[in-house]
């Protein structure tokens, strides 16, 4: 059973459940004193163990409930026939008629009829698959689907489109081929058996598409979502289609959130600074020079700060508005953040974060600076604004296609920035390929940042938000 358990910590990794090797080992031990015997006194347990937040708890009772739910396939009674009740009907996938045909014992019999004039239907008949659909033991079909469907690697099911495939697999795998070959035996005979046995078939059929279908909605619902995960954070941001903006919004949290909790326990503890022996002798005269008390020396450290340059004109507004996304999505544990937003002309936008909800505030930004584009007198506005206030604590960043409609860079400006700050750090979403061409001033611009990078992806924005969180620690 220990397999199982391990199938299902990783269903929770796939829906987002972080399970560390430690935690596996833990829920290990909470099965192995608890047993499986006891279904609710086993979900407690776990959940103990394994979620560690009330959305995580939601999450986890609802795959507990899915994954080890009691009945692994829903037989019902009435879905077999029996020689015993001669009024059921059999569930089928032939048509209404023969969906409502009653099975007479003398129908079922038929079976056994035409099985003495062939030996394959003989043969099949014993099987212990032909066995328990025939006498409706739906605990060890259960039990043979089950294990059918570990025989095949079910749990590795990812895409709707395998579900048929599976469901073959399965099939093979507890034998159902030789009940295939019978039909079509019977078929060539013309014998009235035919339709009984293609319902046993049916039936069967049915279950095990059942059972993939609840197995897939549990493995790959997880999965399909880190698929599309993985997608959309490759995919160049304004080739990202509308419909998808909120998944991409999602997707910038959960990345924030990963890289809070990676950074958030990192804080390095200060050191108190020198001995202030002036102060600690002072202090220690009433005491005949004993120490009792020591003074340290306050040193003056000033926090470190980030300015968010974002151009917002037509052709990169999308990928600043990703940016200033995720810097206030991190604000909890980034320095302070100051934004500034422009295309012809350069302000601050910093008080529409704090007044507005970050996707109102990004979008009233877009209207008011958004335009046909000048570096160079954005750049003479931004000094106006803010060079005085950066310092050898504070780091730059600059999102833009450097692409300044051939005028003046005032690569001056820049310079200057750069000699005063800590880093400057410019994000460039087109190709390095194209930097220089045309009205690109990104080579000159390159010369004053201490780092650039194409960037024009949420992977590639997530690792350079994470470096940045690394560096200002």
């Amino acid at each position: 059973m220990q397999s199982n358990l391990v199938d299902f910590i990783q269903v929770l990794r796939s829906h987002d459940i972080r399970v560390s090797p430690a935690e596996t080992l833990d829920a290990v031990g909470v099965t192995t004193t608890l047993g499986y015997s006891d279904r609710n006194l086993l979900r407690d347990g776990l959940a103990m163990t394994l979620a560690k937040t009330p959305a995580e708890e939601v999450i986890f009772l609802d795959c507990f409930d899915r994954f080890f739910q009691q009945d692994l396939a829903d037989f019902s009674s009435s879905d077999m026939p029996s020689d015993q009740d001669e009024n059921k009907d059999l569930d089928s996938t032939d048509d209404t008629a023969a969906q409502t045909e009653d099975f007479s014992g003398s129908q079922l019999s038929a079976l056994e009829l035409a099985s003495e004039k062939n030996p394959s239907l003989e043969s099949l008949l014993q099987t212990p698959l032909m066995q328990n659909l025939l006498n409706n033991n739906r605990n060890e079909l259960t039990l043979a689907i089950n294990a059918a469907a570990q025989r095949v690697d079910l749990q590795k099911i990812q895409m709707f489109t395998q579900k048929g495939q599976f469901t073959r697999r399965i099939l093979d795998a507890m034998g159902e081929e030789q009940v295939r070959n019978a039909v079509i035996e019977l078929e060539r005979a013309e014998s009235p058996a035919l339709a009984v046995l293609q319902r046993y078939r049916d039936i069967l059929r049915q279950q095990v598409r059942d059972y993939v279908e609840r197995e897939y909605l549990l493995h790959a619902e997880g999965k399909t979502q880190q698929f599309m995960d993985d997608i959309l954070s490759k995919t160049r941001l304004n080739n990202i289609e509308h419909i998808y903006l909120h998944k991409v919004h999602e997707l910038i949290r959960k990345m924030a959130k990963k890289l809070a909790s990676r950074h958030s326990h990192k804080r390095r503890r200060l050191k108190r600074g020198q001995l202030n022996m002036a102060k600690t002798l002072r202090k220690g005269i009433p005491n005949d020079g004993v120490m009792f008390n020591t003074f340290w020396r306050q040193v003056k450290k000033e926090k470190p700060q980030i300015l968010a340059i974002c151009d917002v004109s037509g052709s990169v507004a999308a990928y600043s508005k990703f940016l200033l996304l995720f810097l206030y999505s991190l604000q909890d544990i980034l320095p302070k953040v100051r934004s500034f937003a422009f295309s012809s002309h350069l302000g601050e936008v910093s008080t529409y974060f704090d007044d507005y909800p970050v996707e109102k505030a990004i979008e009233l930004v877009n209207w008011k600076y958004g335009g046909a584009t000048d570096y160079g007198n954005s750049l003479m506005d931004f000094s106006k604004l803010a060079l005085d206030d950066i310092n050898s604590n504070t780091t730059v960043i600059i999102l833009g296609d450097a692409r300044n409609n051939n005028g003046d860079p005032k690569l001056e400006i820049l310079q200057s920035i750069f000699q005063r700050a800590r880093q400057v750090i410019w994000l460039n979403p087109e190709s390095r390929r194209a930097w220089g061409s045309g009205d690109s001033e990104m080579l000159r611009y390159q010369s004053a940042c201490h780092f650039s990078a194409e960037c024009n992806n949420l992977k590639q924005l997530e690792r350079i938000v994470d470096q940045l969180l690394k560096s200002t620690r």
